[in-house]
């Protein structure tokens, strides 16, 4: 085994033992809003430059570019933020739903409920009186008995009831995207006109790159791969937008 290797597990077992490894491992770097702010800032930049991109196909002036950068920066942060907002709440009232339901079934068909606790356990390889104690233990409390039901039963996870959640994810998301789709607009805010594709095009490649890489955080990949994975996105969108640009305005 590798130092390295020696130095993580020594670790995350000492984070075990002060009874963080959960905050420290599974949930750093910003938690849930990590994934809004990732995925909020990737779209800022594509969509942002994208726009640019495409003014430039155009060969349309500098100040098309900004008026056309910032309507979009608006416009389509409110429209993710808001969509992620909706998407967040309509799942939190799914989740409370079904657990309603489930608390009403436990409450009037409990027989019928326990045995389904029963088959689900058997089905985990439980038998005989280890079957019998996990079913008894599970369904002698009822807040531990819905929730293993909503878990397998339902395939849902109530990891975050908060009601403000929504609006949190929204603004995370909105907050990101305006940042981050501001970077493609900067060589024009400080008086790049022509020329400005080039330098907005080498920010937006390094933003797209990094966040990208950030993505890691989430999906546990290559941080490398996942920055060369949305910079390749990103140039996709870049080009198609300057083509069209560029073909609109042979007939105007």
């Amino acid at each position: 085994m590798e130092k390295g290797e020696r130095e993580k597990i020594e670790e995350v077992r000492q984070a075990h033992h002060e009874g963080t490894a959960q905050e420290k491992y599974h949930k750093s770097f910003g938690g849930t809003y990590i994934k809004d702010m990732v995925y909020g800032a990737n779209d800022g930049i594509v969509t942002t430059f994208a726009v640019v991109a495409g003014v430039a196909g155009a060969k349309l002036d500098a100040p098309v570019v900004l008026i056309l950068g910032f309507a979009n920066l608006i416009a389509d942060g409110l429209s993710m933020a808001i969509g992620n907002y909706l998407g967040t709440k309509s799942e939190q009232q799914y989740v409370a739903q079904e657990r309603t339901m489930e608390e009403w079934e436990v409450a009037h068909v409990p027989e019928e409920e326990r045995e389904e606790i029963r088959q689900m356990y058997r089905a985990k390889g439980f038998q005989g009186e280890d079957l019998e104690r996990a079913v008894a233990v599970i369904t002698s409390d009822n807040k531990r008995w819905v929730d293993e039901m909503m878990r397998n039963e339902l395939g849902v996870v109530a990891d975050d009831e908060d009601p403000s959640r929504p609006f949190k994810n929204g603004l995370a998301t909105f907050i990101a995207f305006v940042i981050a789709g501001f970077l493609p607009l900067v060589p024009y805010v400080f008086g790049a006109s022509a020329k400005g594709l080039l330098p907005s095009s080498m920010m937006a490649g390094a933003a797209l790159f990094a966040v990208g890489g950030a993505r890691s955080f989430i999906t546990k990949k290559s941080w490398w791969w996942a920055g060369i994975e949305m910079l390749l996105v990103g140039g996709i969108a870049a080009g198609a937008a300057y083509a069209v640009g560029a073909l609109v305005e042979r007939f105007i």
